[in-house]
């Protein structure tokens, strides 16, 4: 570390406590491998339009999109009267899963008096620009010459509905055009899974463009994104407009705002994403117990902790130490921050928080906090090591490590700098996505699968839902990370997640072997999450001594325990 970029502050607190023990518990996980998005083997679902709460076969993907835009094309064909008739129609918009679109669209066009021929030659993208939009790739694509005929399975089966007046009813029944009976004019209730289908595979459209730097094509599609995602609702809509904000930054080089790469902004957002879901409050509890048996028999620990920020981890492993049998060990922690754009020194002002607690539970207590611009500055000389045999030495991580592959050699030189710690244990915590991939479309594509389960985890994951002020806050944070993925290149690109079975290899040949997080922690996190959102939703996975939290059956993130390789137990 530079030292020109060093401040510390040393606070100590002296006391002792004799308490029962405490535990915490966790598992272990591996990496499957890059998820597939398109096509789900087992059930032929889209897999990626699955985890946005749509069921469409692959298989179907062109016929959706061409009933859409048949019917598009007819609605927007329509006479003032029809329009009127419409615009009655959408007063009670209802969503369904309809099977039978043919059937309906048949009835939808009689009742315009719209004859047959007209029917097949509104087979096309209904499009004002000057491109071709019917260029999207894959399943998606579409050809004039397919017939309706042949469609014979689709996901859209809109239901009609009559509604009769009756005075007995509470209900309320809007007024029909002069000239319908209400005895025979239907009510359509339309659903917007077709706008879905469209909308995932215009975004992929746009990205391939991007690859290709057919920026023309990119520009159409971008707006595009935008109209289809506004037509959505819930967790599509908001990962939708991120990344249609994303695209459109990249297409037009415009950089995020200034206070997007505020450190302490990004703090502040993280602290509302660690209330709103539990993914934080897993990779603290699970680093935390490794942590804890790490130091089960030391009477001097020191926990060097590479990304501080509001000190949220500490507490809790505070107390559990607090609760040993034998008494609580001398307990120091070594903070490291960013520099502030306003030259504060946030680290210690968490530092007297910190002590504060100590002072209250009877643990002994030194804090000392770093400013560093990077880890890859970190010298393990300047923090004050104590030998092995006088002081049990953890580093912690999380989210941290993935930010440092900006810059080739970082990387190894902070594992490096770790191995001359001498830890006891190193607990690492990451995304569990494949960000960093050269290739922009895979990026992409990995990319918009994993935030569309993370935002469909915010959406359904509480029993009670979250303060509004928590859930917008980390809607932001994950749009900031969406961001910097999708538009910016180069050293600008930070989150460049990678997968546990990447950093396996990459610790593995750094001199680095796995500590087993063992059976017990996954039950323990099992009840945590129970606790949390009643258990449903979230997935924990152990495997190969890792612990991996997910939504549903997508892993997202990753906790990792770490020794050196020719240190023994």
């Amino acid at each position: 570390m530079k030292r020109e970029h060093q401040q510390i502050t040393n606070i100590n607190i002296n006391t002792n406590t004799n308490n029962n023990n405490s535990n915490y518990s966790y598992g272990d996980c591996s990496s499957n491998g890059k998820a597939k998005i398109w096509e789900d083997d087992n059930n032929n679902m889209d897999e990626l339009l699955s985890v946005l709460g749509y069921k469409v076969r692959s298989s179907d993907m062109a016929d959706v999109a061409l009933k859409l835009e048949q019917l598009e094309m007819v609605l927007s064909g329509t006479t003032a009267q029809e329009d009127g008739l419409m615009n009655h129609l959408a007063c009670d918009t209802i969503h369904y899963n309809p099977s039978d679109l043919s059937g309906w669209v048949q009835s939808m066009l009689s009742e315009l008096n719209v004859d047959d021929q007209d029917q097949t030659s509104s087979i096309v993208f209904n499009d004002h620009s000057e491109y071709d939009l019917r260029a999207i790739p894959g399943a998606a694509a579409l050809s004039q010459s397919r017939q309706v005929s042949e469609i014979e399975e689709v996901i859209i089966n809109p239901l009609k509905r009559v509604k009769k007046e009756d005075s007995g009813s509470s209900s309320s029944v809007a007024a029909l055009p002069q000239g319908m009976p209400a005895e025979t004019r239907p009510v359509v209730l339309v659903d917007t899974q077709e706008t879905g289908v469209r909308l995932v595979h215009t975004m992929m459209a746009c990205a391939e463009a991007i690859q290709q730097e057919n920026i023309k094509l990119a520009d159409a599609l971008v707006k595009h994104v935008g109209l289809l995602a506004s037509s959505q609702i819930g967790a599509m809509r908001k990962v939708a407009t991120y990344f249609a904000e994303a695209l459109a930054r990249r297409i037009y080089k415009i950089v995020p705002p200034q206070e997007c790469l505020d450190s302490s902004y990004n703090d502040l957002l993280q602290m509302h994403f660690y209330e709103t879901c539990p993914y934080l409050k897993f990779a603290h509890f699970t680093a935390n117990q490794a942590i804890l048996e790490a130091f089960a028999t030391a009477n001097r620990v020191h926990v060097i902790d590479f990304g501080l920020k509001q000190g949220m981890q500490w507490p809790a492993l505070m107390q559990a130490l607090a609760l040993r049998p034998s008494g609580p060990p001398a307990f120091r922690l070594t903070g490291i921050g960013p520099p502030q754009p306003d030259g504060t020194d946030p680290l210690q002002e968490v530092g007297w928080k910190l002590a504060q607690l100590a002072d209250t539970i009877g643990v002994e207590f030194e804090f000392r906090g770093f400013i560093a611009n990077s880890l890859a500055d970190l010298d393990p000389t300047i923090l004050g090591l104590l030998p092995s045999n006088e002081e049990a030495v953890a580093v912690n991580s999380v989210f941290e490590l993935h930010r440092l592959l900006a810059r080739p050699g970082s990387v190894e030189k902070v594992l490096s700098s770790i191995k001359a710690m001498n830890p006891k244990i190193v607990t690492i915590v990451e995304q569990e996505a494949n960000h960093n991939s050269p290739i922009f479309l895979d990026r992409f594509t990995e990319a918009l699968h994993y935030y569309s389960s993370l935002f469909d985890s915010l959406e359904g994951s509480s029993l009670s839902p979250a303060p509004i002020n928590d859930l917008v806050m980390s809607e932001v944070y994950l749009g900031k990370q969406i961001c910097n993925v999708v538009a910016c290149e180069g050293a600008d690109r930070v989150e460049r997640h990678e997968t546990i079975s990447q950093w396996r290899n990459r610790l593995g040949s750094s001199g680095f072997e796995p500590v087993h997080l063992g059976s017990n922690a996954y039950k323990q996190a099992s009840m945590l999450l129970a606790l949390f959102a009643g258990g449903d939703g979230y997935r924990v996975e152990e495997n190969d001594g890792c612990l991996m939290l997910g939504w549903h059956t997508r892993p997202l993130i990753t906790t990792s325990a770490w020794k050196l390789a020719d240190v023994e137990s």
